[in-house]
Formats: structure tokens, C-alpha cells, sequence
């Protein structure tokens, strides 16, 4: 049984881990919430032999004030009204939900894309829509009711950066509103589950023997690569275009063939520079009429 939260909680800890989950932090502040205490995950180090570095929300609490716990049982000792979690990336247990109502920002119109990456898989799927959801957060995963919903159009080129963005910015004016208006009684998912599962890092490679379209859109998730003469070459920037019957990873001026169309590069990477115009790689790169992207046999 979910605890129904307080209409108008005013006293919250906030469950939080990456940068995308900072705006929301700040803005219930703005707004005059009481935050008793934010959780967080623990320090890490980001490279090797580097100094311990606080996650962006742990860094954005102690920037304006706030108790700051990596630990989740500790919400249970600061008497809130009200648990808010915004890409936290750990499960609440049930005892803690069985004294704390929690709500959720999830990046989906659930009961599509439940799970880890809803946005990603959005875009993979060429979906035309996708939207942010504030849901009741219980022991089952994304399966909580439906306090409040905004909807988001998927445009062609946008970027997974670009959606995660505006997500959140619709997501969180959505949170603020539903805090500040009033919580009432959430609407049940209605429809099939689809499940978001992890990204792995295997999907970002190009495979030639895929569409150009569906290529397109795994390089919109901002770290596509393929490999030119055995070094690696990421694809920042690229889009589909019908015309062109090139063999799959056959390179004809920015163009790549696939099994449907070409996928016409824009900005790539090679290993050890940064990223570039795929002219300027090119003239420094000099790749032959005919030469073949992704270790794939010239045909």
C-alpha cells in the first residue's frame, strides 16, 4: 500500500545523483520549500588517482546550505512530509516507503519506457513523442500512479542532450506546480509496459548493415563511434539521406553507405583530437574513393 502523500508538503528531502537532476533542487529552494536533508551518492573519484568528488546534486546542496546524506535510511530521522526523486539511480527499499510517501520525476509518458533509460530508448525507437511524469514512487519499478504529465514533441535532430533538457525544464515547473497547487489522488498507468533497459556500450557502435535511419538516431545519443583504418572515429553530428546506393560502410565524400540509404556525417572525433567538421577531418585524414568505414570487407 503506497502512502498517500500531504496535499501541501512543505518539508521535503530530495533524492538526487546527476547533473540533470540539479535544476529541479534548486528551484524547490527558490520556491521556499523547507529541504531537510538531500541524499546523494557517495564521493567518487573521477579518473584514476584523482582527489574524491561529489556528485552534482551532493555539490549543488552543500552550494546553498543543505544537509547532505548518502545514506537513505537517513530520511527517516527528519520528520519530512514529503520524499522528491529525480534521477537518483538506487532503489528506495520498502521500509523506508512504508513511512515516507515519495514522488518521482520519470523522463517517459509511462507506462512507456519504464526503467533506467527512458530518453535513450525514446529516441532508438523513433518515437514522436515522449513527455515527463510526476508518479508515486512504490517498491515496483516506474509502476506508481500519475500525479501529473506534460507531453514533449521528438523532433528529427534533436539530441539526447537537447531532450534531456528540455525534459527537465518541463519537468521541473510541472513539480513545482503540482507542490505548490496541491497534491490530490495520482491516475492509474494505463496501457502496455515497455522497459527501458541501460544503455550498453555495444549499441553506440555504428553497425552498416542498419539503416541509415536508425544509425541517425543512435548517433543523436551523443557517443556513436565506428572505426577508419583500425582507430576508433567517433560521430557526433549526422542525419539520414535517401539518395546514393553505397554499399553498407562504403565513405563517398561525408557519406556512408547502409543497408537503407546513407548516413551523411556532419562532425566526427578521431582517437586523440577533438571533435571537428567532417571536412576538416577529412583533409587531414585523406580516406580513399570507396574506402570502408566500421572493419567491414571493401566489396
Amino acid at each position: 500500500m503506497t502512502l498517500r502523500p500531504p496535499r501541501h508538503p512543505r518539508r521535503l528531502v530530495y533524492l538526487g545523483t546527476p547533473e540533470l537532476a540539479v535544476p529541479p533542487l534548486y528551484a524547490l529552494h527558490e520556491a521556499g520549500f523547507e529541504i531537510a536533508l538531500v541524499v546523494s551518492r557517495a564521493d567518487k573519484r573521477r579518473m584514476r588517482g584523482s582527489a574524491l568528488a561529489p556528485s552534482p546534486v551532493k555539490a549543488a546542496a552543500l552550494d546553498l546550505g543543505l544537509p547532505v546524506t548518502d545514506q537513505v535510511d537517513d530520511v527517516l530521522s527528519v520528520d519530512a512530509d514529503l520524499g522528491v526523486v529525480v534521477a537518483f539511480g538506487r532503489l528506495i527499499k520498502p521500509h523506508v516507503l512504508d513511512r515516507l510517501s515519495m514522488v518521482n520525476m520519470h523522463f517517459s509518458l509511462l507506462p512507456r519506457w519504464r526503467g533506467a533509460a527512458p530518453v535513450e530508448r525514446a529516441i532508438l525507437a523513433g518515437d514522436r513523442e515522449t513527455g515527463v511524469d510526476i508518479m508515486a514512487v512504490e517498491v515496483g519499478l516506474d509502476t506508481g500512479g500519475i500525479y501529473a504529465e506534460a507531453r514533449v514533441t521528438i523532433d528529427d535532430d534533436i539530441t539526447l542532450a537537447e531532450l534531456r533538457g528540455l525534459l527537465v525544464e518541463r519537468g521541473t515547473r510541472l513539480l513545482a506546480d503540482l507542490l505548490r497547487d496541491g497534491i490530490d489522488d495520482p491516475r492509474p498507468q494505463i496501457g502496455e509496459p515497455t522497459y527501458a533497459a541501460k544503455i550498453e556500450p555495444h549499441e553506440l557502435e555504428l553497425d552498416w548493415l542498419l539503416p541509415a535511419v536508425q544509425l541517425a538516431r543512435v548517433v543523436r545519443l551523443g557517443e556513436a563511434w565506428t572505426t577508419f583504418r583500425g582507430r576508433r572515429l567517433k560521430v557526433h553530428r549526422a542525419h539520414s539521406v535517401d539518395k546514393g546506393s553505397l554499399a553498407p560502410g562504403v565513405l563517398d565524400g561525408a557519406r556512408v553507405g547502409t543497408a537503407s540509404g546513407a548516413l551523411e556525417l556532419v562532425v566526427v572525433q578521431p582517437e586523440g583530437k577533438a571533435p571537428m567538421p567532417f571536412a576538416a577531418w577529412r583533409n587531414g585524414a585523406r580516406p580513399h574513393l570507396g574506402e570502408v568505414l566500421g572493419g567491414l570487407a571493401a566489396p
